[in-house]
């Protein structure tokens, strides 16, 4: 007989929204501000956030990456649940390459933790990003779906957004800002749905991983 107990283990590897979460350089600042209180008479709380689309753990659309393509309400959500590879790549130095990438035999979706403790309180001064190239070969593997810890694929100051545009090409979906510190290298079912945004660039995810068994 089933019990919660007996239920695969949840990680959650998602950041949490905040004041003072750190954003790309120059994007929103996320605030939340309380507009219905109940110390003032109202008999519930009501808060509004203002936030960028692209806070803590997201799935980027399409459309933040070629302005004729499909935006967060569009997306497909078969990519973002099934099973996942977590790949340990903190010595893959600033970018990830082809020679950085394990066996991904029958996986369709890759998650890669680069940083030895995820900067929840800075935005980090540099990030490991993926090479073009290794996007190409993660695509033809049959790879759906690739995200990682940092904030991007590309590099801070990027302007042709390489690994991006591979993405695109290949049809592939991406997570950015995962919070994989404390994930073991394996394979996990990934849950990670990006928020339907009608027109959005992106799509705030509540990330998951549970254990197979």
């Amino acid at each position: 007989m089933s019990s919660w107990k007996s239920a695969r283990r949840i990680h959650d590897i998602s950041q949490t929204l905040r004041p003072g979460l750190p954003v790309w350089p120059g994007d929103t600042d996320f605030t939340l501000e309380r507009s219905w209180r109940m110390e003032d008479g109202s008999p519930v709380n009501v808060a509004r956030m203002t936030m960028s689309t692209h806070s803590g753990t997201h799935g980027d659309a399409p459309l933040h990456y070629a302005h004729d393509a499909g935006d967060a309400a569009s997306l497909a959500l078969d990519p973002y649940i099934g099973e996942c590879l977590v790949v340990d790549a903190r010595d893959a130095g600033p970018v990830i390459g082809i020679g950085d990438l394990p066996d991904i035999e029958s996986t369709d979706r890759v998650l890669f933790r680069t940083f030895d403790k995820f900067p929840h309180h800075a935005w980090p001064d540099s990030f490991t990003t993926i090479a073009p190239e290794a996007i190409d070969w993660l695509a033809v593997q049959g790879v759906k779906l690739v995200g990682l810890d940092s904030p991007s694929l590309d590099p801070q100051d990027s302007k042709d957004m390489a690994a991006h545009l591979a993405v695109l090409k290949a049809d592939m979906r991406i997570l950015e800002g995962l919070v994989l510190d404390e994930i073991k290298p394996g394979r996990y079912e990934l849950i990670a749905l990006p928020l339907k945004i009608a027109g959005g660039d992106a799509g705030l995810c509540r990330a998951i991983l549970r254990e197979l068994a």
